[in-house]
């Protein structure tokens, strides 16, 4: 049986806990246990891990500033995910500078050299690696906010069009438009590749 990621077998689901704390304000970290992780992730990716904590924090705490403003008939599979991405990205929207910022270092970092590592194969695939990461970052680096919004949504947020357009509270078919439009950018960038892979570019944060 497959299980939306909002809906718990046998626990509440993410809709019912937001309700329930609305009066009973220390079920909200219920909400916090489930996602905080994703949330985290997806900030890391885009701003690095300092920048992470705090506004994984901040996204929490409106969340829960805002959790009487929550309408669980707008959420898709009583699945609080897409309102939580949606006021993380939210918050990155301020810090679009360092977020640019990021992306161009993470463009200028150096190949390894191939000494690095012990087997020659090993090494041609790590340089290569290497390489797409850096072309990725320089091409996200270059997308228009509102276009790397929604393709990091999908890639890093792991949200569905359905799930993005409520995230942002723009129509599903902007969605799609921004996505084609953000994709063929890096496929451009990419000489044609694959833009899925943009994976490699988060670092190790």
């Amino acid at each position: 049986m497959t299980v939306e990621p909002g809906v718990r077998t046998g626990a509440e689901s993410d809709a019912s806990v937001i309700a329930r704390s609305r009066d009973e304000p220390e079920a909200f970290a219920v909400l916090f246990d489930r996602h905080a992780d994703a949330v985290h992730r997806y900030l890391a990716r885009r701003l690095g891990g300092e920048s992470a904590d705090d506004l994984m924090a901040e996204t929490f705490t409106t969340a829960f500033q805002q959790r009487h403003r929550y309408d669980p008939a707008r959420a898709t599979g009583n699945d609080a995910r897409p309102w939580l991405f949606g006021i993380a990205t939210n918050l990155v929207g301020r810090h679009r500078r360092a977020e640019a910022r990021r992306f161009k270092a993470l463009a200028r970092i150096p190949a390894p050299a191939d000494h690095e590592e012990p087997l020659a194969d090993r090494a041609a695939a790590r340089v290569g690696a290497q390489a797409v990461r850096r072309e990725l970052a320089a091409a996200l680096a270059a997308l228009p906010a509102r276009h790397r919004d929604v393709l990091l949504l999908v890639a890093w947020g792991g949200l569905g069009y359905e799930e993005v357009a409520q995230a942002l509270g723009v129509p599903i078919g902007t969605v799609r438009s921004r996505l084609h439009r953000a994709r063929s950018k890096l496929r451009e960038a990419l000489g044609g590749s694959d833009p899925t892979t943009l994976r490699e570019v988060s670092g190790h944060d």
